[in-house]
């Protein structure tokens, strides 16, 4: 079981790391297309990525099962999951994509990362026991976040995007409490690839409505955004996350994640030359302090019951 949980450490990592980047291509990928337009392409892309692997993974694990009408029930569990995942991650990364048009990248990733705070509220609201551990270090991960985001030399107070991206921190809370839900007797693949087809399928909608037309240099402008964001963010990143929440609690799990803001500070350093502000160090070291630090509490522990036995 130890092992099983460093693995989904390890996978809600990876999966931050690759959000991290990702949070530059949608800002980037805002300024030349539509929200509607490219949530719908990167989900799609995702899905339509992801949907093969599923197939032959079903395909190998039924065909090798000794109870295939329980693979069956699986698999076609899995997909009715994905449904209702698919609807909450659309219309929350569309929240989250509109929160670009109006805000600033920094303050969108700071109010997005507020979910660490929104999901051990929603676990307690469930009648999960959340340990003290786990708010002190929620609480020391969103000053860490604050530092590293917010820039108060351009700071301009509260705006419409902020009001959305907090609009869409609370859904990728409920996102991430109905993948700790739902998640653990469904097969990953299968599950993400379907919330993403959903997701793209429904914002087809809103964009054929609103964002027609669609010029063809604004999509070449803006193809490896979307081919990051579609393959990358949405075809491993978030089918990482599924896997990673199978053995990780889920108000850790939202800490891990929320790392995402670190590695696109860390990104924006490497990739765009940007140096790092003292206050952004500052957050950076906040953020490790508070990831660390339940897990040294654990080990602490565990050492001392054994002691006491």
């Amino acid at each position: 079981m130890k092992n099983k949980t460093a693995l989904g450490v390890v996978l809600l990592f990876i999966t931050a790391l690759v959000w991290g980047l990702a949070f530059v291509a949608q800002s980037v990928g805002s300024e030349s297309l539509g929200v509607f337009t490219f949530s719908a392409s990167r989900m799609l892309l995702g899905g339509l990525a992801l949907f093969p692997v599923a197939l032959i993974k079903f395909a190998l694990e039924y065909k090798k099962s000794e109870d295939k009408p329980k693979t069956a029930r699986t698999y076609k569990g899995s997909v009715l999951k994905g449904l209702l995942l698919g609807v909450v991650f659309c219309v929350a990364c569309n929240f989250q994509q509109y929160a670009f048009v109006y805000s600033s990248a920094g303050k969108v990733a700071f109010i997005t990362a507020m979910y660490m705070l929104f999901v051990p509220f929603m676990c307690l609201f469930l009648k999960q026991k959340i340990k003290p551990i786990s708010w002190i270090c929620a609480g020391a991960g969103i000053v860490g976040v604050f530092f590293l985001c917010i820039d108060f030399s351009s700071f301009d107070g509260i705006n419409v995007g902020d009001a959305l991206a907090l609009c869409g921190a609370v859904l990728f809370a409920i996102h991430i409490i109905l993948i700790d839900r739902l998640g653990r007797d469904a097969d990953g693949i299968t599950l993400s690839a379907t919330q993403f087809l959903v997701g793209g399928l429904i914002s087809i909608v809103p964009m054929l409505i609103f964002e027609l037309p669609i010029s063809l240099e604004a999509v070449q402008n803006a193809i490896i955004p979307i081919l990051y964001a579609g393959l990358c963010s949405c075809g491993i990143a978030y089918t990482f996350q599924i896997l990673g929440q199978k053995y990780v609690e889920s108000t850790f799990a939202s800490l891990i994640m929320s790392t995402e803001s670190v590695f696109a500070v860390i990104f924006s350093a490497i990739i765009l030359k940007e140096q790092m502000k003292p206050l952004e160090i500052l957050g950076c070291v906040i953020m490790f302090i508070a990831i660390v630090t339940p897990q040294i509490y654990d080990i602490i522990k565990l050492r001392m019951n054994r002691t006491g036995e």
